[in-house]
């Protein structure tokens, strides 16, 4: 806990009205100037007393609407706080905010409904502590004042913003070929799964019953699982490739890093199960259809920031390639293009936010629909669609 006491500029006025009326008081004769003085630095002293002698001790809960708060997305903050004091002094509150978010975090004490509310709005992604809770008292007079923190700060996560996008034109599955527009990943407990013979030591709960009656012997489900997920998205961070972090963001790699979350989500929205890796090879997230995975991924993203080296794409696939692959980068120039392998995905889409002479057609020999990044990012997104549709690049 922190307490700052000082004169307000009405106290810091009257004292040196006072130190003036001394002085004036002992060249000129004039006692009443020596009783105005006196009396107005006792005034400014007790004033001083008032706010600094009484016992305050509060505790801090706040309350915020959303888990994960999105840039660009408003939240409303609960505090309830509680004072404990030998006066309950009427003053201004206000709980610090970092810069990652904007809101009016302040007003009277004591409020009118019993706790202190306020919205705020996601700035820029990353963790930031919230708080903690000032509360500035003022005395009577007006001449003096204390501040004072309360509570413990609580970390707010800002994520990136997830837009919506538009439609692929039809289902694409690994290998190349056209798929369901459902998921043809098989989870556990589905009913289509492909019988196999009875090996022992396979529960009983697993036989099926009419393949068994079919073919005259014991047959149990087997769960079928594909060698690699749907889609990949990959997210190019290496270092060359944007700007030195700075001060303030990068609106370039931030619109690469809400165009990976809103691309991840949108495909797996569509059925596809997602993987989500950088440029090294590190899993970001996975999306398999729950909600606890969207959030993980969405936190992983919300500090990612430039660094390292990227490796071989065809090594951040594996050995099946993809149905869906979205790759997005900043700065490529030709020769780093040429380099550039879609790995045998069916569907591959390469967003840059700098594209360099050359790099964008060395892509385009390769596979790629190559779709320049830039502020709006679902546009991009439509742009890449509808090339990949013109140019007969979907597979049937």
């Amino acid at each position: 806990m922190r307490t700052r006491r000082s004169l307000t500029a009405r106290g810091a006025g009257a004292l040196i009205a006072a130190l003036g009326c001394l002085i004036a008081a002992n060249v000129a004769g004039a006692r009443i100037l020596l009783y105005i003085g006196v009396l107005l630095a006792v005034l400014t002293l007790l004033s001083l007393l008032a706010v600094r002698l009484p016992r305050r001790s509060g505790t801090v809960t706040r309350q915020i609407s959303t888990d994960l708060l999105t840039v660009s997305e408003t939240s409303r903050v609960t505090v309830r706080f509680t004072l404990r004091s030998l006066r309950i002094p009427r003053g201004l509150w206000h709980d610090v905010l970092p810069d990652a978010v904007s809101g009016d975090s302040g007003g009277e004490y004591p409020p009118e409904s019993g706790q202190l509310n306020y919205a705020i709005t996601g700035v820029r992604r990353g963790v930031w502590p919230l708080g903690p809770l000032m509360l500035r008292t003022v005395d009577p007079f007006g001449l003096a004042q204390r501040e004072q923190s309360f509570g413990e700060t609580r970390s707010i996560t800002v994520v990136p913003e997830v837009l919506s996008l538009a439609p692929l034109a039809v289902r694409v599955g690994a290998a190349g070929g056209t798929a369901h527009t459902s998921s043809t990943r098989l989870g556990q407990g589905s009913d289509n799964l492909s019988p196999r013979g009875y090996i022992p030591g396979d529960s009983m709960r697993r036989i099926h019953w009419r393949a068994t009656a079919h073919r005259g012997q014991l047959m149990v489900r087997q769960e079928e699982e594909e060698s690699s997920p749907d889609a990949v998205v990959v997210l190019d961070r290496s270092s060359r490739r944007w700007d030195a972090p700075g001060a303030e963001p990068d609106p370039a790699f931030e619109a690469a890093v809400s165009l990976c979350a809103s691309s991840a989500v949108h495909l797996a929205a569509e059925g596809y199960s997602v993987d989500v890796v950088d440029s090294a090879g590190v899993l970001l997230g996975a999306l398999r259809g729950h909600e606890d995975d969207r959030d993980g991924l969405l936190v992983a993203l919300a500090m990612v920031t430039p660094r390292g080296e990227s490796r071989d794409l065809a090594t951040l696939i594996g050995g099946t390639p993809p149905g869906p692959l979205v790759y997005i980068t900043g700065s490529l120039d030709e020769e780093d293009a040429a380099l550039l392998r879609p790995a045998g995905a069916a569907a591959a889409m390469l967003f840059s936010t700098g594209l360099l002479p050359g790099a964008g057609e060395a892509s385009v020999r390769h596979g790629w629909t190559v779709t320049p990044l830039g502020p709006d990012i679902a546009e991009a997104w439509a742009d890449a669609v509808s090339a990949r549709t013109g140019a007969g690049d979907v597979p049937g």
